[in-house]
């Protein structure tokens, strides 16, 4: 293939049917361009990170992952599939980009691990590889709001190249070749942890994966549909809403970002950041931040499929008991492997190109939901 399908990503249809609907129709899913790349971050031992208190570190790390590469892309003008999970992120890029994303990557993972003393694995497979493995990577675009759109990505192509990279025999790439930039500009993690929307409601962090890969969609159809049925529409369930939004403009919080963004404390844009967080209040009194914020709950990344479902949900306990109960009749059918976390609060780490359209909102459940989630689906893959 040439080097013409750089924009193959960018040209798919935007689907905006429901995703229980989407999910079945096969004809809407497209293969990847085999010279295409898949590439992987993911934090070494997170859980045990995570069990230290540094949630929302490991969940920064990983954000900052996110937007050193889409930087890269929207220099380039391309538009690729990216998926958040928490304790780490997941990329198809197409050639004209994979050198200069692995390279900003590898500067990043360096900044990281000299500043926060935590290892970010980083690793690429090529998609090429990964089909003469006899793995799938079937690609759509889907939005709910119209505002956000996200990949939805069938196949375990994805959870082959994770597997590869966090391997103990994945050879990891050396030193950072010369010249490459680091741009995190846009990454910002000012929020505080956020109650959900009702004060009887809780958090869920929901990890699903299908144990017959000829069988995902039919599979996934079944767990969204069930999320649906009991939580109601995408905008019910969502954990982040205006009223319960808090800025946090504490040294601490802020000196993460700016030693993730810079590689070390700038003692200049400490200050800077500090002062733009204390006056945020002000400025979300006005039309423009009211738009901002309302903007913010649209475009909060709270659903991801990669290849398995993750997302973070609130509502009742009693809500979250029939979802098990559902989940459970699946996965004793032998369909599916499912792991959550309960929380009490969302945590939100941001990437804000411009303050009207340009931004996007990763959200997991307080406390480290993914990685506890996938902890536990770990240990179930296992028994099997």
């Amino acid at each position: 293939m040439s080097a013409s399908n750089d924009l193959f990503y960018s040209r798919l249809p935007v689907n905006r049917i429901p995703l229980s609907e989407l999910l079945t129709e096969e004809h809407l899913f497209y293969p990847v361009p085999e010279n295409w790349h898949v590439i992987v971050t993911d934090i070494k031992g997170s859980t045990a990170v995570v069990q230290k208190g540094l949630h929302e570190t490991v969940n920064l790390i990983a954000t900052g992952s996110i937007v050193a590469v889409l930087n890269i892309c929207f220099k380039a003008n391309i538009t690729v599939p990216f998926f958040f999970g928490g304790d780490g992120a997941s990329f198809i890029v197409p050639p004209a980009v994979k050198d200069a994303a692995m390279g900003a990557l590898l500067l990043y993972r360096n900044n990281t691990r000299q500043n926060f003393n935590i290892e970010l694995r980083t690793g690429l497979v090529d998609v090429r590889d990964i089909y003469a493995r006899g793995h799938e990577l079937r690609i759509s675009k889907f939005t709910s709001s119209g505002n956000l759109t996200i990949p939805i990505l069938l196949g375990n192509g994805l959870s082959y190249a994770e597997k590869l990279i966090k391997g103990d025999d994945y050879l990891l790439p050396g030193q950072t070749p010369g010249g490459n930039e680091l741009d995190l500009s846009g990454m910002q993690c000012r929020w505080d942890k956020i109650k959900p929307p009702e004060n009887h409601y809780e958090v869920v962090s929901l990890i699903v994966l299908s144990t017959k890969v000829l069988k995902q969609s039919e599979a996934f159809q079944k767990v969204i549909a069930h999320i649906d049925d009991i939580y109601g529409a995408p905008e019910k369930r969502q954990p982040i809403s205006i009223s319960k939004l808090r800025l946090k403009a504490s040294f601490t919080k802020l000196g993460s970002e700016i030693r993730a963004r810079f590689g070390s404390m700038k003692l200049f844009s400490l200050l800077q950041a500090w002062i733009t967080t204390s006056l945020g209040y002000l400025y979300f009194q006005t039309k423009t931040g009211r738009t901002y914020l309302t903007r913010l709950v649209e475009m909060s990344d709270t659903l991801v499929i990669d290849g398995k479902i993750n997302t973070v949900i609130t509502g009742t306990t009693q809500q979250r008991l029939l979802l098990e109960e559902r989940l459970n009749r699946l996965e004793q059918a032998g369909e599916i492997f499912y792991a959550f976390y309960v929380s009490k609060e969302s945590v939100m780490s941001c990437y804000v190109r411009d303050m009207k359209d340009d931004h996007i909102h990763f959200v997991d459940g307080a406390g480290g939901g993914y990685t506890h989630a996938a902890g536990v689906l770990k240990l179930k893959c296992r028994k099997v």
